[in-house]
C-alpha cells in the first residue's frame, strides 16, 4: 500500500482532450494507450533522460520537439512496452506511429511526441499500435473539453507497476484570472531520475513562450522529479513534459505575478514526485533525507543521494533498526572533497543521533528506533562547512521490492 499517497484534487485545463484506450499491449487488458490532443495555441517544453541508452521515442521526440520548435499538436503516449534497446527499427517504428496519428488528426507529423514505458528490449507491436491510434483518435473526434473523467482515466492508462494513478492541481489567480495546472505522472520502480521521472505530463491554460516555459520547466524538475530516488536506477525513457495550452492569461518571467504561478508549478511537480516515492515498489516508509550546511548545493545532493540509495540505509529503514553507523558510512562514502566528519550532526527526526565525532549526548538505540518506527522518517545532515542545502526523498527497501521486480513482465 502506499505510503499517506494523498494528492490535491484534479482539474481538467482547457485547451487539452485525452483519449486513454486498452489497445492490446498488456496482457491483463488494462488500458495502456492515451492520446492527447493540444490546442492550435499550444507551446510545449520537455526535458528527457540522459541515459546513454535512451529509448526509441525519446530520439524521435526530442526531435519532433526542436523541428516543430515546441508547437505540439498531441501526445501519443503507450505502457507496456519501453519500445527501448530496440534501435533503428524502433526509431522507424515511433516515427511510423507518429505520422499515423498525425493523418489521422490533421496535423504536421513532426508535431506529435511519442512515450512509452513497459518492457526493455522489445519492439512494439506494430498492428496492435496503429489500431489503438486509429480507434483513440475516433476517441478524441466525439469527447468534450473539461471532462475529469478523460484526465482520471489517462492517468491510469500510463500506469505501470504504480498502485495508484497519480494525478493532482494548483490554481493560480493571475491578472484576476484563475490559471490552472494539472499534472499526471506514473513511477514506481527504476528511479533515480536524471532530468525528470519515468513519464510525467503537465498542463496549463496559461498562454507562455517557448524560452519561459522550458525555464520554468526546468526549474520546477531540479527541486521536484531530480530529487526523488527509489532505486537509484535512471530508465532509458524518462520524460518530463509541460504543456500551456495558450487559452488563458498571458504570463513571462518578468510578470509580477510569475513567482505565483512558479509557485504553484513546483508544488504540482513536488508532490507528484513525492506520489512516485510514497507508492514505490515495496515500500512501506516516506523518508525525507535534508542536507544542509554544504558548500555548494551539488555535494548536499552527492550525500543526499549517498543515505538515499545506501541499500543498508534503506533495510534499516525498513527494519526500523536505528543503525546511526549505516547513515555514517554513507555520508563517508559520498566523496564530498575535505569533508571534516568532526563537525558533521546527523540527526532522526528531532532526535540528535551524532555530533562532534561522536554518538550525541543523550542519544539512546530506543530514541532513534521510536523515529524510525514511524511510516515517515526525517534524516537531517548538517556538514557546517556552508550554507547551501538539498532535501532527497526516497523510500525503504522491502521483500515486496525484489518479489515484484522479479517478477516483473507486462
Amino acid at each position: 500500500m502506499p505510503v499517506n499517497l494523498n494528492l490535491a484534487a484534479a482539474l481538467p485545463v482547457k485547451g487539452v482532450k485525452l483519449a486513454t484506450l486498452a489497445a492490446g499491449l498488456k496482457s491483463n487488458g488494462s488500458a495502456d494507450m492515451v492520446v492527447a490532443s493540444l490546442a492550435d495555441s499550444a507551446m510545449t517544453a520537455a526535458v528527457f533522460t540522459q541515459s546513454a541508452f535512451c529509448a526509441a521515442p525519446v530520439t524521435v521526440a526530442r526531435s519532433q520537439l526542436q523541428s516543430c520548435e515546441g508547437r505540439v499538436r498531441a501526445l501519443l503516449i503507450n505502457s507496456g512496452n519501453a519500445n527501448a534497446g530496440t534501435g533503428q527499427p524502433g526509431i522507424d517504428m515511433a516515427n511510423g506511429h507518429c505520422q499515423a496519428l498525425a493523418a489521422a488528426l490533421s496535423v504536421e507529423p513532426d508535431a506529435i511526441l511519442p512515450f512509452s514505458t513497459g518492457v526493455i528490449g522489445q519492439l512494439l507491436p506494430d498492428d496492435i499500435m496503429r489500431a489503438g491510434i486509429d480507434a483513440a483518435a475516433g476517441k478524441l473526434a466525439g469527447a468534450a473539453e473539461l471532462d475529469l473523467s478523460q484526465w482520471q482515466e489517462a492517468a491510469r492508462g500510463i500506469m505501470t507497476t504504480d498502485t495508484q494513478p497519480k494525478l493532482t492541481s494548483q490554481s493560480v489567480t493571475i491578472n484576476g484570472q484563475t490559471v490552472t495546472i494539472t499534472g499526471m505522472s506514473k513511477g514506481a520502480g527504476m528511479i533515480q531520475p536524471n532530468m525528470a521521472t519515468m513519464l510525467s505530463y503537465v498542463f496549463t491554460d496559461a498562454t507562455i513562450g517557448r524560452d519561459d516555459l522550458d525555464k520554468a520547466l526546468r526549474e520546477s524538475v531540479d527541486v521536484s522529479f531530480n530529487a526523488i530516488t527509489v532505486d537509484s536506477d535512471t530508465s532509458t525513457n524518462d520524460a518530463c513534459v509541460l504543456v500551456a495550452t495558450g487559452v488563458g492569461e498571458s504570463l513571462s518571467a518578468s510578470h509580477p505575478q510569475w513567482n505565483d504561478f512558479m509557485a504553484a508549478l513546483t508544488r504540482v511537480c513536488s508532490d507528484l514526485a513525492q506520489a512516485i516515492i510514497r507508492d514505490a515498489e515495496g515500500a512501506t516508509k516516506f523518508i525525507t533525507v535534508k542536507v544542509c550546511g554544504g558548500r555548494d548545493k551539488s555535494e548536499c545532493k552527492l550525500v543526499g543521494y549517498a543515505i538515499a540509495n545506501s541499500p543498508l540505509v534503506k533495510t534499516a529503514m525498513f527494519a526500523s533498526d536505528a543503525n546511526v553507523g549505516r547513515l555514517l558510512m554513507a555520508i563517508g562514502k559520498a566523496g564530498v572533497d575535505s569533508l571534516d566528519a568532526s563537525k558533521v550532526t546527523v540527526s532522526l527526526g528531532d532526535v540528535v543521533a551524532f555530533e562532534e565525532a561522536g554518538i550525541a549526548q543523550g542519544y539512546t538505540e530506543e530514541r532513534g528506533a521510536a523515529v524510525m518506527a514511524r511510516d515517515e522518517i526525517d534524516v537531517t545532515v548538517d556538514l557546517a562547512r556552508g550554507a547551501a542545502e538539498a532535501t532527497i526523498y526516497t523510500s525503504d527497501l522491502s521483500h515486496d521490492y525484489v518479489s515484484i521486480n522479479a517478477d516483473y513482465r507486462s
